[in-house]
């Protein structure tokens, strides 16, 4: 073989580059606790210390449907009383940041026949349901004439319950389960700003509480409202207005009407206003919920 030298020109401390026993993770202690979410250094900490499976919640498969024989799809031609349908590609982004994961059924026509054969159908990959639209007062919501004999009448407990919460947007609202393995089922309204507030107060917290997390809920703040006037709000009703948040103040963008998109598009707050305030001042102090 080869020979040469080796010149060292300075001393090899003790121990020097010798990783010792325990100094990552020593026997005993606790490497992850419950509740952890798994990334990749999670991971890499779990394969390290030797464990190949490790129990977990899995991300919990959120099915959103939205309902109405209205809606067209995106880059499709609209016709006389026609709208796009933007519920259901809203709701599945909404289910992904929250961390599920989300499959989008396109607008079901109202029939409730055909509602309850494709709810039936979804149920295979499905630990949440959502549905938005059919479910207040008019001729056509078909969502609450279809639940109302879903799936799992045999089986003690099932179904879906449909109320008017005391709250705007978002009044009508049903929860229920469906199907043989009684699926949960939210069923929000169908107006665009509706159906996401109820989504944020409603169905996210369920999602997270599915995955094991504590912090179910969107952080909340005090806030200085900064506005051009007073605030009015329905008495008897829990209002959510959209609003921008910065610095600890909070300036409302677009009106209360619950199909204003665009202001929505602007919002990264919801200004509450409580149930038995009928109006709020410039200058007040309010509750925002931070959804940013």
């Amino acid at each position: 073989g080869a020979t040469g030298q080796v010149r060292v020109h300075r001393p090899a401390k003790a121990r020097a580059h010798v990783r010792a026993t325990g100094s990552d993770v020593k026997a005993g202690d606790r490497a992850l606790s419950a509740g952890t979410v798994l990334g990749p250094p999670q991971i890499a900490l779990l394969a390290a210390i030797g464990r190949g499976t490790v129990r977990v919640r899995p991300r919990p498969r959120v099915v959103v449907m939205s309902t109405g024989s209205e809606l067209v799809q995106p880059d499709e031609q609209l016709s006389y009383g026609q709208i796009y349908d933007s519920n259901s590609f809203a709701l599945t982004a909404a289910a992904r940041d929250a961390g599920a994961i989300a499959y989008r059924v396109g607008a079901v026509a109202d029939d409730a026949d055909t509602l309850r054969t494709t709810i039936e159908d979804q149920l295979v990959r499905a630990d949440l349901m959502v549905t938005t639209g059919g479910v207040s007062v008019g001729a056509y919501d078909v969502v609450k004439e279809a639940l109302s004999h879903v799936g799992d009448e045999d089986e003690a407990g099932g179904g879906v319950e449909f109320r008017k919460l005391a709250m705007q947007p978002g009044k009508p609202q049903g929860f229920g389960t469906v199907g043989p393995d009684h699926i949960p089922l939210l069923a929000l309204p169908g107006n665009p700003v509706s159906s996401y507030v109820s989504f944020e107060l409603f169905v996210r917290p369920v999602i997270r509480a599915l995955m094991g997390l504590d912090d179910v809920r969107r952080p909340t703040a005090r806030a200085t409202l900064a506005a051009d006037g007073p605030l009015g709000s329905p008495k008897g009703r829990r209002q959510f207005l959209r609003g921008r948040y910065l610095d600890g103040e909070v300036t409302p963008v677009g009106g209360a009407g619950s199909h204003l998109i665009a202001a929505l598009a602007q919002a990264d707050a919801l200004i509450v206003i409580p149930e038995d305030t009928e109006s709020v001042e410039p200058g007040a102090e309010v509750e925002v919920v931070l959804l940013g």
